[in-house]
């Protein structure tokens, strides 16, 4: 019988696990962990599981051709249901903000079994952005076990919410785990040529597609033509209601690279060679910071607010001229540009995941005592 499920159906979800799943294998031993990829976004999870080798003991099929949030939901919770109730496991791990981890506990709860939620406490306070993750997680907190908070921000938002202190754990980002994982893998990045100015750009959530998409593809394309030394590298998301948009109006562009999606490591070779980045990413504003590579947010608000706060990204929302403004700033600024520069990573130590897995330790260890207490009474009875 498996004691762990590990549960994931997205790049960040696994890049964020990876560390945790890895650490719990070395803990409890491989028959006692089991990895679930729930099926979400199939393609772009297998990438990162390959980056980190993993093989998943269960895989999912949950995703739908049109993308529904409630055909998603509903598929999720009755592979889960299933999965549960013939595995019976003693812990579930679920990580962020996804449609995934929400269905995996809420599915926990209905099972009455533990559930470890990584990178918990993370709130924009708009529950419509991000969509639908802000509600996601503000769900996971109320079903949650144990709250795996990667900042003291995110441990406060959790109090501030009536969670008990006990059942709060101030980690560190997994995130920082991850990358220190895969950083001797890269090799060595080469110099850019002189003045050039290569920036990375990411490009996905829900609540830009439609016109704030096609604003930020104009902004792209007045960046790259006031500035003939800025390279843009954009690898495009696959789905339709990104990647149609962003070929239109950007495909023709000498010095705007669209490209496949990126395996992990690829990812994080052209990010540690990029000047500047500009995301909606959660991850990405986690990770830049640990290649000392400055971040201009391109979202309203930003559930990470420790970077800005520290001055190493900046929310520029999807104002094209804000966004143009921004980032020229940061090009022809070298002052300015240094200013942003992280000498460390604000979002963890990169023991991140050693931390949660020494807690479920724990966990498994006061369910276990919980167990024998009942065995004892019934058999006194």
């Amino acid at each position: 019988m498996k004691t762990i499920l590990v549960i994931a159906g997205t790049r960040p979800e696994v890049i964020k696990l990876a560390p945790v799943y890895t650490q719990a294998v070395k803990r409890f031993g491989a028959e006692a962990v089991e990895w679930v990829n729930s099926g979400q976004h199939t393609t772009l999870a297998d990438l990162a599981l390959e980056a980190f080798g993993i093989q998943p003991g269960t895989v999912l099929e949950s995703m739908t051709a049109d993308g529904s949030l409630g055909v998603l939901s509903c598929n999720l919770i009755s592979e889960l249901d299933r999965l549960f109730a013939s595995v019976t496991p003693e812990a579930v791990v679920v990580q962020g903000d996804t449609t995934t981890a929400f269905a995996g506990a809420l599915v926990a709860f209905y099972h009455r079994i533990p559930c470890v939620h990584v990178e918990a406490g993370l709130r924009s306070f708009d529950c419509t952005n991000p969509f639908p993750e802000e509600a996601n997680r503000r769900m996971i907190s109320s079903l949650a076990s144990i709250h795996c908070a990667p900042t003291p921000r995110a441990a406060e938002n959790l109090r501030r919410e009536g969670v008990a202190e006990e059942r709060i754990l101030v980690t560190g980002n997994t995130v920082v785990d991850a990358v220190n994982h895969v950083r001797e893998k890269l090799l060595q990045a080469p110099q850019p040529a002189d003045g050039q100015r290569r920036i990375l750009v990411t490009m996905h959530r829900r609540e830009a597609w439609g016109d704030e998409m096609e604003k930020m593809c104009v902004a792209l394309r007045e960046l790259a033509d006031s500035r003939p030394n800025v390279e843009i590298d954009f690898p495009v998301h696959l789905n339709p209601r990104v990647c149609e948009p962003v070929h239109r109006l950007l495909g023709n562009h000498p010095r705007i690279h669209l490209l496949a999606p990126l395996d992990y490591l690829g990812l994080q070779k052209m990010l540690s060679q990029s000047y500047l980045v500009l995301t909606d990413s959660g991850g990405i504003q986690e990770e830049a910071p640990s290649y000392g590579v400055p971040v201009l947010v391109l979202r309203r608000l930003t559930e990470r607010p420790e970077a800005v706060e520290q001055g190493y990204a900046q929310v520029t929302g999807t104002d094209p001229a804000t966004l143009v403004r921004a980032a020229q700033r940061l090009i022809d600024d070298p002052e300015a540009y240094r200013s942003m520069v992280a000498p460390a990573n604000p979002f963890g130590d990169g023991h991140a995941a050693a931390r949660i897995v020494q807690a479920m330790s724990e966990l498994l260890s006061r369910q276990s005592v919980k167990s024998e207490h009942s065995s004892l009474a019934a058999v006194m009875e």
